[in-house]
């Protein structure tokens, strides 16, 4: 049964390559994309239950379930077309199949992505079927149960819909991009430039941590992922060189978790996010690229002040892979990635096909360079695999928020939860309506993948925002923050216990020493939901106003939070935290061409040529051992 879900798994890149180079067509056969979604979902609920299954349940019954949910997946792909002729009946021939493929998704959903997002689901369909009796202004509008389950169930608002064709078109593309860069030596490239670069700098194998975790972490599409694919060769490597095992470990999930708001791809997310905001995805990636920038140079600022305080020195450079030979190795990596920029932003291709013309590029390369081509034909059955595996979680996480999208649709639930939040703006104004919305979205986003955390929370709560006055972009990329630092945030701070259990640390430590490394990223998005030019969205006198307050506020709690006899302890550190909170935030109290916001910007650049002075005065720091360093390098190379 493991080769028959390998099978399946591998099933699912090759049928979106299909549809997104429309071979159906190429053929005479023409399809709406809802038949191509509830086919391609089909497949991917039976490969769900063989991949994970659950003694003592029995193998057959899995495969009953399957074949149950893939035929009522299969029956809707085969009817669409007259059902839309048809909208009036709701027999059996059609809720029977329904109730089939739903109890499959969600089953599947259980095992893959946890019962969370599965309870969530579910409630949200008990809510379809008698929200009728919910008191106040929660109640929904009567629906009969068909009705309900057969909007849910085949209407382009509800499962076969728009986050669903996003997850098995785009990110599809960006899943095969990263199995193949995998598979061809672009995340080795990758790691060696991250050593060659950083490897020899104060606190070094923090900062590589920093610049690998990024690097792979945009790509990967979770944050968990990348914490267990990059952190068993970082950790290590940063608890060998002197750091405390719960400050290795928690850089290494700040990083990873960084990953999922950095441009280009963002964990994914950016495609859905364009989708659900009607624009283009690089307008998406221009917006995202300040606030992510500020979250990595902040979390480096921490990293080396704290290093400097305790005398972490970087590795030998004669361990340490060369810079040239690093880049002369790092084709696998630059060419493919070169590739997808040319057809993304050149060509104007949609991202999912640029993808796939990358990961061909890149297989390409792979197989013309030396005598590959054997060993790399051999490596694409695995390469499909694995995009299949990693697609599973993202397809069903997509289906289950059709589920809820469409309640909220046709229940009229969105519209009582923007009325609900409405009542707390009005009675306190846009920042008690903010703090609610990111509470709200780090307790939803428990457990869930990025675009599982982004989806549900994006539906529930950015319509309120945006009615209140925030910014429609800053109101999605505030809501993306909060819903990922459910990953950070205990007491059920996923990402950092799971590095936790690489580095062998408290969790509960980890999960605190994170949230203070995380620190930009619980303040930011507060920051441009008042001032929208930290999103690009203002002349360049403002952006640079906003980039400098940010950033010297930023650098004052940075000190603050890695040094502890920073600005002479106790009653000084409290009074500089303050002031560095007040700098950082100041474009979020007055627009940032105000002349008060100048002032502060002007502070803010005095400061950082104080703190550059200061630096250079600063005794050098003491070196460790020559043995210690000789070891974590050796480790690290192993």
């Amino acid at each position: 049964m493991r080769a028959v879900a390998a099978l399946l798994a591998a099933s699912l890149p090759l049928l979106g390559i299909a549809w997104t180079f429309n071979l159906p067509e190429v053929f005479g056969q023409v399809y709406i994309t809802e038949q191509y979604l509830a086919v391609i979902l089909g497949l991917t609920i039976l490969a769900a239950l063989l991949l994970k299954p659950q003694p003592p349940v029995p193998v057959a019954l899995d495969v009953a379930l399957g074949l149950a949910a893939m035929a009522g997946w299969w029956w809707l792909s085969l009817n669409y077309q007259d059902w839309l002729l048809d909208p009036i009946n709701r027999g059996p021939e059609k809720w029977v199949p329904a109730v089939l493929g739903i109890l499959g998704l969600l089953e599947a959903t259980r095992r893959h992505c946890g019962l969370v997002l599965t309870l969530l689901g579910a409630g949200f369909m008990l809510y379809g079927f008698i929200g009728h009796l919910a008191p106040g202004i929660f109640e929904a509008a009567y629906l009969t149960p068909p009705r309900y389950l057969l909007y849910v169930y085949n209407d382009s608002n509800g499962v076969p819909g728009l986050v669903l064709g996003v997850g098995a078109t785009q990110i599809l593309g960006f899943i095969v991009f990263g199995a193949v860069l995998t598979a061809v030596g672009g995340s080795a490239a990758m790691t060696d430039l991250a050593m060659a670069a950083m490897g020899h700098r104060r606190g070094g194998p923090a900062k590589v941590a920093i610049l690998a975790s990024s690097l792979f972490g945009t790509l990967s599409g979770s944050t968990v992922a990348n914490v267990m694919s990059t952190g068993v060769v970082t950790i290590p490597m940063m608890k060998k060189s002197g750091w405390p095992a719960r400050h290795a470990a928690a850089i290494e999930a700040v990083a990873s978790n960084g990953g999922q708001i950095a441009p280009p791809v963002m964990g994914a997310t950016a495609f859905i996010i364009a989708e659900f905001l009607q624009i283009s995805y690089a307008e998406v990636v221009v917006a995202a690229l300040l606030p992510a920038a500020f979250y990595y140079v902040l979390l480096y600022r921490q990293v080396d002040s704290y290093a400097a305080a305790n005398g972490l020195v970087g590795e030998p450079r004669e361990s340490l892979p060369k810079i040239g030979a690093a880049l002369k190795g790092s084709a696998p990596l630059i060419l493919p990635l070169g590739v997808l920029m040319y057809f993304l932003f050149w060509l104007g291709y949609a991202p999912g096909k640029s993808a796939l013309y990358a990961s061909l590029g890149a297989l390409a390369l792979y197989l013309l360079t030396g005598r590959k081509a054997l060993s790399g034909a051999r490596q694409l059955p695995a390469i499909l695999v694995q995009a299949g595996e990693t697609l599973v979680p993202i397809l069903l996480v997509c289906a289950v928020a059709g589920i809820i999208i469409g309640t909220i649709n046709v229940t009229g639930l969105g519209f009582a939860l923007t009325l609900a939040l409405g009542k707390i703006a009005e009675l306190g104004g846009s920042l008690p309506l903010l703090a609610t919305t990111a509470v709200i979205a780090i307790v939803l986003g428990v457990g869930m993948p990025t675009s599982g955390v982004y989806v549900v929370v994006a539906v529930l709560l950015a319509p309120a925002l945006v009615r209140h006055g925030v910014d429609i972009t800053s109101a999605h990329l505030f809501i993306l923050y909060f819903g990922l630092l459910s990953m950070l945030t205990p007491p059920v701070a996923i990402a950092s216990y799971a590095a936790a259990s690489i580095a062998k640390s408290d969790m509960w430590q980890t999960g605190v020493t994170g949230v203070r490394l995380a620190f930009v990223a619980y303040i930011l998005p507060f920051v441009f939901a008042f001032n929208p030019a930290l999103l690009m969205d203002g002349t360049w006198l403002e952006i640079a106003v906003s980039c400098v307050t940010v950033y010297a506020g930023g650098h004052v709690l940075a000190e603050v939070l890695a040094r502890k006899t920073a600005f002479g302890g106790g009653a000084g550190r409290l009074l500089a935290a303050a002031g560095g909170l007040v700098l950082f935030c100041a474009t979020a109290f007055v627009p940032p061409s105000h002349p008060v916001a100048m002032v502060a910007a002007a502070a803010g650049i005095a400061l950082l040529v104080l703190f550059a002075w200061l630096a250079r005065r600063a005794p050098a720091s003491p070196d460790l051992s020559r043995k210690t360093l000789q070891n974590g390098a050796s480790d690290a190379r192993t």
